[in-house]
Formats: structure tokens, C-alpha cells, sequence
């Protein structure tokens, strides 16, 4: 019977779209579009967005490959089609969501693809639609999209479709605002059920956190990079679990760029001259010699800046984002004043450890 139901014209999409439906219904009547913040521009990208994908990018490069694939390598056309079921999705899941891991965090630790994400972070508020928010060249660069494409040449059209339902319900009931797993975790019973369950798949509550603003408001930006599995975030080591949620989502330090700069960059740039979109725009080393005295209170938390770049020295300000670069997040345990790094040599940091007095000789003897 499954069989027969994966041979509807277009299951994917339709799927895909009753699941949108879904928790746009539920966001609706639960009050959460009432309480937006959504500006249009946030509409027009996400919605805009998803239509690119789905009735441009995707068929383009689905296309481009089947075409390839005859050319080059017409004897591997239909390799999959007599493929069990479960084996065939088991491979085209794995393969594409480890894919889809890997080109997640570079966009997190290198510049350029940093800038095609950015606009997925920049949202304010999680949604049903915040999956589909990036620019276009992203969706084009995105490997697992190619894989699509390879899939479909190889014959194993029938794991694809069923492996697209399974993961788009997965990624965007982890945007909604719908946060279903937060009951679970208050349930005694339920609870062991639901840590298990996040173990393996993305839930809300791990995904949040990676859209959290930083640290200080719960958030893992550089953290929990999955999409449909959260084993590779275990393998890697960038898993965090807490069944707790971030108090704030975006930038730390956000800009007004217009839905065009977002989604078309760098073919379009961002007319704020603050934004990374900009043309031209450069992140300033901000690093000083002298250490920075902080005063400090019990149980309060910072978190210091480690790149060397932010405009809020020695705090983070969100400016390491397209690195390999991690603030530091700091407690105090006590009142009282604290000695800040700002060269970002110290072994010690965040704390100074007066390995800045090497860069004042050098300094003295460079005037000299």
C-alpha cells in the first residue's frame, strides 16, 4: 500500500504544504502570529524564499544532475530502483543529513557562507516558516539538494519522496514557535521518552537553542547544527541538551537589511552600513593592549569576546559569527572586580594573565 501512496503525482509537495498548514493553523489559534513581530520584509523572504526553492532551485538543480548523470554515467541511471524500501531511505537519509550537517556549520564558522545564512538568524521570533529563510545562493551551494538530484537519477525516487515528508515535518515543526516537546519534559513519565527521542531526531527544544541569541539568553548559536538527526551534532562533539529554551532569538547585534540584500546577496548589498551585507564592509580589529576592569556581581554572567572583533569590548557582540572563533561565557562567583583580556592572548582568558605586556614593549620599542 505504501508503495502505491508514493506513486501519487507530487506526494512530496503536497505533504510538505499540509504540514506548513498545519503549524501556521496551530501558530494562528494559539495566539503566536497575534504576538509577531514580523515585519513584511520577514514575509516576503521566507514566503518568497520557500516558492524559489521549491519551484526554481530545486527543480534546476534535480534537472541539471538527471542531465549530467545521462551524460557522464548513463549506466548507473535507475541503480536504485529495485533497492528495498528501507534500506534505500536509510541511505538517502544518512548521507543527506550529514551533508546538510557539515554545510550548516561551515556556514557558521566561514565568512562567506555565513553571509548566505545570516538572514536565517537574523530572525527575531521562531515559525513554521524560518526553515526557508536564507538566500538563494545558499539553497543553490547546499550539497544535500545535489543529492536530491543524484538520487533521483539513480532510480530511488520512491526513499527520496517518503525521506523529504519525514524530514521536512522534522525541520519545520523545530522552527514553530510550537514548541511540543515542553510539556514532555515536565511529565515524569514522558520525560525519559522524550531525552531519548532527542538523542535521535531534532526536537524544538534543541534547535532553539541554536537560534538563541547567545549564551546569556540560553541560546547555543555555535552549537546543534543537525537537521533532521542530532547524532552527528553527538559524533562531532557540538551537541548541547538542555529541555530549556533560549528568552531571546536572533543577532546579538542586528541590522536593517532589506528583504532583497538578505535573500539576493552579493549580487544585491544591504544598504546599512553596519550590516555585514554592505558592500565593503569589514570587521574592525578591536583588540586593545590594556586589560579592561569590570565590576562584577554574584551569579551574573558575560560572556567575553574571543575574536578580537567586537564592537563591545571585551563583551561578545556577536562579530566572531562566519569563524571558527567561541566567546566565553563567565559567571561570578562573587562581587567584585574583574580584570578582562581585550589582546586575546592570554592563556587565561577570559582573564588577563599580562600577556599584554609583550605587546606594550613591543609597542615601546616600535615609537622608539
Amino acid at each position: 500500500m505504501l508503495h502505491e501512496i508514493l506513486k501519487i503525482k507530487h506526494l512530496d509537495a503536497y505533504v510538505v504544504i499540509g504540514t506548513l498548514i498545519l503549524f501556521g493553523l496551530i501558530e494562528t489559534f494559539a495566539g503566536f502570529l497575534k504576538k509577531s513581530r514580523r515585519t513584511s520584509d520577514d514575509w516576503i523572504q521566507e514566503a518568497g524564499s520557500f516558492l524559489a526553492l521549491s519551484t526554481l532551485i530545486h527543480p534546476l538543480i534535480v534537472w541539471v544532475i538527471f542531465q549530467a548523470g545521462h551524460y557522464l554515467l548513463p549506466g548507473y541511471a535507475q541503480w536504485m530502483a529495485d533497492w528495498n524500501l528501507g534500506v534505500a531511505l536509510v541511505f538517502y537519509l544518512l548521507i543527506d543529513d550529514l551533508l546538510q550537517y557539515w554545510y550548516h556549520r561551515s556556514a557558521h564558522e566561514y565568512p562567506f557562507l555565513w553571509k548566505l545564512h545570516r538572514a536565517h538568524h537574523q530572525a527575531e521570533e521562531m515559525g513554521y516558516f524560518v526553515s526557508y529563510r536564507n538566500a538563494a545562493l545558499y539553497f543553490l551551494l547546499m550539497p544535500n539538494i545535489w543529492w536530491i538530484g543524484v538520487v533521483t537519477f539513480l532510480g530511488g525516487w520512491k526513499a527520496l519522496i517518503l525521506g523529504v515528508i519525514l524530514k521536512q515535518m522534522v525541520i519545520i515543526s523545530s522552527h514553530s514557535t510550537v514548541k511540543w516537546d515542553k510539556p514532555l519534559y515536565k511529565n515524569r513519565l514522558l520525560r525519559p521518552i522524550v531525552k531519548m527521542l532527542e538523542r535521535i531526531i531534532i526536537t524544538p527544544a534543541f534547535h532553539h537553542k541554536h537560534h538563541g541569541t547567545s549564551k546569556l539568553e540560553g541560546g547555543e548559536p555555535n552549537h546543534n547544527f543537525g537537521n533532521m538527526f542530532s547524532i552527528w551534532d553527538q559524533l562531532f562533539g557540538t551537541a548541547i541538551f538542555r529541555d530549556s529554551f533560549p528568552t531571546k532569538y536572533g543577532l546579538p547585534r542586528p541590522t536593517q537589511d532589506a528583504w532583497a540584500a538578505a535573500y539576493l546577496y552579493p549580487f544585491v548589498k544591504s544598504k546599512d552600513e553596519q550590516s555585514e551585507l554592505a558592500s565593503g564592509y569589514a570587521h574592525q580589529d578591536t583588540t586593545t593592549p590594556e586589560p579592561t576592569m569590570v565590576s562584577v556581581k554574584k551569579g551574573e554572567k558575560y560572556l567575553w569576546c574571543a575574536c578580537g572583533k567586537s564592537q563591545s569590548q571585551p563583551f561578545c557582540d556577536g562579530s566572531h559569527h562566519g569563524s571558527k572563533q567561541k566567546p566565553v561565557l563567565f559567571e561570578a562567583k562573587r562581587d567584585g572586580t574583574v580584570k578582562f583580556c581585550n589582546c586575546k592572548i592570554s592563556k587565561k582568558g577570559p582573564f588577563c594573565d599580562n600577556s599584554h605586556e609583550v605587546l606594550l614593549e613591543k609597542i615601546a620599542v616600535d615609537k622608539a
